[in-house]
């Protein structure tokens, strides 16, 4: 990868996490919220995604490799 392209990508990432981080600040004072409720959405998309993850691996049955043991 060229290195132009990767400070490019790299910018660009910083530049979005600012943005993120930018907006976020705006709405929590924009609105007064309980202090667990910011806790409760990290939480729950972590809960999400491992939800995804193991259900994904239950319902898999290329993945399964404890079948193919003999």
């Amino acid at each position: 990868m060229p290195l132009d392209r990767l400070v490019l990508i790299l910018v660009i990432v910083i530049a979005a996490a600012a943005a993120t981080v930018w907006l976020g600040a705006v709405v929590a004072a924009s609105v007064a919220f309980p202090a667990g409720t910011f806790l409760l959405i990290p939480a729950a998309l972590v809960a999400y995604v491992v939800f995804r993850v193991v259900a994904d691996r239950l319902g898999n049955r290329d993945d399964d490799r404890y079948d193919k043991m003999d």
